[in-house]
């Protein structure tokens, strides 16, 4: 389960991540407080505006910036963004503690982090198989997922608090201060030990990503998977903070448990994978239909404890499909495209949410704060069944890697 770790450069990296990630969730739930409670009279659209000027840069960018990542030393992409973190979140931090914090500074600075998202991604997943050789490519990419989900265990829950008891700007400043953490341990990696992949020369590059994906049927489904659940279900930063505050009146402690107990299950997904060993389209389908049925009990929970208990299994549910998917597209990509690849595995989770949130946020204001969780559990089972039914009919495709050729899927048919 933890095979990656016994790399030096791997362990410098985990604990680096772990310290900006526990600080990322912190920061998004300080954020989240800050518009829905501070700024505004609980508005969810507000909120899934910010949400959706997040991730634009990455929907619009994902392009280029995968291009990017592969054409340029990962290394030092990801030391330039972690910079630009810390300062941007620095500045909002004293923004919040002068009193002079306007919901417009907010989207401004918004933007800026979702431009520096943008870059980072794409790096930040490619990066991975550089640092540990591909056999251990499955393990390490648990164990980021285990770094992003112990964090969210501990980040909502500790922000909660620490809102409570010294206000958003304190948690917002703690958070900068993370990315510093992460800057010094990719500083300490020893470069002669990382396995980086060809450089990509000349133009067209974007282009050429695009055509490789299309001619990987294998891929596509995966993509596909991811789209459905990180896309358009992924909306916890919404639902989360309307069913908290609007449906169950409760305060920042309250949310931030919300974050922490979905952290809980997510963690055990992620653990799950780094021991499992060989990925599945099965686990991949499995974790959607968990989230369909858990997350849908959780939008008709009568009682604010049955809603945080149910994000335990739901956080399982969803990681256990992110995480085996994400597996997937890396193990079975050719080294030069991943960077390209892992960019539009950022478009399907992430970029989707510009045009998401909104219309979740609009549903919490006109429809109910349970709508802001049924959006997510019908969207999912709709492309559940699609995708099914997809599979199924095309001679019962079942997607495994293949270890005799590096960088592919294999597709069996039975």
């Amino acid at each position: 389960m933890f095979s990656s770790l016994a790399v030096r450069n791997y362990r410098i990296y985990f604990s680096g991540a772990l310290a900006a990630n526990i600080g990322s969730w912190m920061g998004r739930t300080a954020v989240s407080w800050l518009v829905l409670v501070e700024l505004t009279d609980n508005s969810a659209s507000a909120l899934g505006w910010v949400t959706a000027i997040l991730f634009l840069p990455g929907l619009v960018l994902a392009p280029l910036t995968g291009s990017l990542a592969d054409r340029l030393p990962k290394l030092r992409i990801l030391m330039t963004t972690q910079m630009l973190y810390s300062l941007n979140w620095g500045l909002l931090s004293l923004l919040v503690l002068t009193g002079r914090i306007e919901l417009w500074m907010v989207y401004a600075m918004t933007v800026v982090d979702g431009l520096v998202t943008a870059f980072d991604n794409p790096a930040r997943q490619a990066f991975v198989s550089e640092i540990v050789d591909i056999t251990d490519l499955p393990n390490a990419v648990g164990l980021n997922s285990t770094s992003f989900n112990t964090a969210r265990l501990i980040g909502p829950g500790l922000a909660g608090v620490l809102i409570a008891l010294t206000g958003t700007g304190w948690v917002l400043l703690l958070n900068s201060t993370t990315f510093v953490a992460m800057l010094i341990a990719l500083a300490s990696m020893r470069t002669g030990e990382l396995h980086p992949a060809p450089v990509s020369r000349g133009r067209g590059k974007v282009r050429e990503g695009l055509r490789y994906m299309r001619r990987r049927p294998d891929l596509l489904i995966v993509l596909a998977c991811g789209v459905a659940v990180g896309g358009l279900g992924f909306n916890f930063t919404i639902t989360n903070a309307v069913m908290a505050t609007s449906l169950y009146g409760k305060g920042p402690g309250e949310y931030g448990i919300l974050g922490s107990a979905m952290g809980l299950g997510a963690l055990g997904a992620a653990l799950w994978s780094a021991g499992r060993g060989t990925p599945r389209l099965r686990y991949v389908l499995g974790g959607m239909a968990g989230y369909v049925v858990f997350n849908f009990a959780a939008a008709i929970s009568p009682s604010y404890e049955l809603f945080a208990i149910l994000q335990v299994p739901v956080g399982l549910a969803a990681i256990t499909t992110l995480v085996t998917a994400n597996t997937m597209l890396q193990a079975g990509t050719a080294e030069q495209m991943r960077g390209r690849v892992m960019a539009l595995w950022s478009v399907a989770t992430l970029g989707m949410t510009p045009l998401i949130s909104p219309v979740v946020g609009w549903l919490g204001d006109n429809a109910g704060p349970r709508w802001t969780v049924l959006f997510g559990v019908i969207a999912v089972a709709v492309s559940l069944v699609t995708i099914y039914f997809y599979v199924t009919r095309h001679d019962k495709i079942r997607l495994r890697l293949d270890r005799r050729r590096r960088g592919w899927l294999r597709l069996d048919r039975s």
